[in-house]
């Protein structure tokens, strides 16, 4: 998504959504509806949906029907789709179906079912999406309501593969950007611009006073109000990756199982003290202290977390076994007063140069012998050998742009190499790291079907474009972990004593001898 219609991340908010002149708008699909007026109704190409409505939106997370092409009058589309085409491919060799500004429509000709429906909303979409041509700028066509798309959004996340993999020499490159060039442009209609210039925002993030990798960046993440992840996370607003001992376990059972398993890694017992760093709403302190009896203390950066996961412990009972304080991770001292400690999910919000001062600033509060859980997303891709093409790719491609932009602003993911390197470099051990890369595609699935169902809730509460940028954001991340590029770990590490004495069992079978029944948490605690 292109910095020409970005968003205004100044302050962490998110501005409303502006359309263009309401009236261009209406006159271009009024003409196209008259013209298919005189077809048979299978005939007709699907309706445009409105970008500013949320009922559009909420249809658009359904798959449509491929119907016949469509030919169009307005001059400007055909250079439009000899653009897709160069793009994106032949009508077809294409899965999904495409939709113009004017109601022009080009099927999925691979197959009968399209996969989606991609939809130009303006003249100048194409345009922006794709000059330049860049991860950010495709993805902020979506956030902005340049471009559509209908149907499961996890199924589009390909196309930014396929624009790379057809555009693979500098003479396709070039022939390419005569055509864009010429397509059209009309600002007249384009999404409001973030306040300054690049140059500008550059230089306010250079001279910036504040803590590097402060506060702000977790408020601008969880921040965006209660109410907005209760509409798709389980009960229990758990917003880390899902533990499934079986496929069809619903959301709410997959949470409960990582819970414990987090737990039983930890090898928890009656009166230790745990420490979770990054507790969001506070389940895992409070499974912690229901079923192992310990005394658990959270902390966050959020204070719309501490407020509504105070109200939760309070409900639950465990006022005096479990507290969330709004806390720093570098403010938690020096004594060594916890037995365990936990993070989930946590360490991709510190910057990459932070981490070995993240495992630090634990490892100095756990006492000899302590365990720490680090559950945390890797990129894999960063693990692996890259040409010196392949880096002149990266750069101009600027793969992971949208996330590092909208999602996790002060963070960056790393390889394994690096978390194992940055815990052993202040002294811990590591004793066992566990994949939960299909758990995660699978949890994200459900995260996004909770979502679109609760569409029209999320944008009264949000906003439209929080609501597009955490749809996008949630798809995305599915293609990520399904296709291997990211991966989700969970590492335990150990704080050894003088004597280099660790108290871990021989073998790992205790992670696995569940009891005979199942754990279940109360509904106080849910509530």
């Amino acid at each position: 998504m292109s910095q020409q219609h970005s968003l205004d991340l100044g302050d962490r908010r998110l501005e409303p959504q502006t359309a263009g002149p309401s009236g261009q708008l209406t006159e271009i699909r009024e003409s196209s509806s008259v013209r298919e007026e005189a077809l048979p109704d299978d005939m007709r190409a699907p309706p445009t949906l409105d970008e500013a409505s949320p009922v559009g939106i909420a249809a658009s997370a359904f798959p449509m029907r491929s119907a016949p092409a469509q030919h169009t009058s307005d001059p400007r589309v055909p250079l439009s789709q000899e653009v897709v085409a160069a793009v994106f491919g032949p009508v077809s060799e294409r899965h999904f179906a495409v939709r113009y500004w004017d109601g022009t429509f080009e099927p999925a000709g691979a197959t009968s079912t399209p996969e989606f429906t991609l939809a130009f909303q303006r003249p100048g979409a194409l345009r922006r999406m794709l000059l330049p041509a860049t991860e950010l700028s495709i993805a902020e066509a979506f956030v902005s309501g340049d471009v559509e798309i209908e149907g499961r959004m996890e199924q589009a996340m390909y196309l930014g593969d396929t624009l790379g993999e057809r555009l693979q020499s500098p003479g396709q490159v070039m022939r390419l950007l005569r055509k864009l060039i010429a397509l059209p442009n009309d600002p007249a209609t384009a999404p409001r611009e973030i306040k300054g210039t690049r140059f500008s925002r550059g230089m306010a993030r250079l001279l910036a006073t504040d803590r590097p990798g402060d506060e702000k960046a977790i408020q601008y993440h969880y921040d965006v109000g209660n109410d907005f992840y209760q509409l798709w996370l389980d009960p229990r607003m758990v917003y880390t990756c899902a533990y499934f001992r079986h496929e069809d376990d619903d959301l709410e059972t997959a949470q409960v199982a990582k819970l414990d398993h987090i737990c039983r890694k930890l090898r928890l017992e009656p009166g230790m003290r745990l420490l979770d760093v990054g507790c969001g709403w506070g389940a895992l302190i409070m499974h912690a202290a229901q079923h192992y009896g310990v005394e658990a203390v959270g902390i966050t950066l959020s204070e719309a977390q501490v407020a509504l996961g105070t109200q939760r412990i309070a409900a639950a009972g465990l006022s005096d076994s479990c507290r969330i304080e709004l806390r720093d991770y570098r403010d938690l001292g020096t004594k060594p007063e916890f037995d365990r400690a936990a993070s989930v999910g946590m360490m991709e919000h510190v910057r990459e140069d932070l981490q070995p001062g993240y495992f630090d600033a634990v490892y100095r509060v756990l006492k000899p012998g302590g365990l720490f859980m680090n559950h945390t997303i890797v990129s894999v891709a960063r693990a692996r050998p890259t040409s010196r093409m392949d880096r002149v790719k990266g750069m101009l491609w600027r793969r992971d742009a949208f996330i590092d932009k909208y999602v996790f602003p002060e963070g960056k993911l790393v390889p394994v190499a690096h978390v194992v390197a940055s815990a052993e470099r202040v002294g811990f051990e590591l004793r066992d790291v566990e994949s939960l890369r299909e758990h995660y595609a699978m949890t994200l699935r459900h995260w996004v079907k909770g979502l679109e169902s609760h569409s029209m809730e999320a944008i009264g509460i949000a906003g439209e474009r929080i609501y597009r940028v955490w749809r996008l954001y949630m798809s995305s991340s599915i293609y990520g972990f399904a296709s291997g590029r990211i991966n989700l770990i969970q590492a335990l590490l150990v704080k050894p004593d003088k004597e280099g004495r660790s108290e871990m069992p021989l073998t790992r079978e205790y992670m696995y001898d569940l009891p005979a029944q199942t754990i279940e948490i109360p509904d106080s605690a849910a509530a």
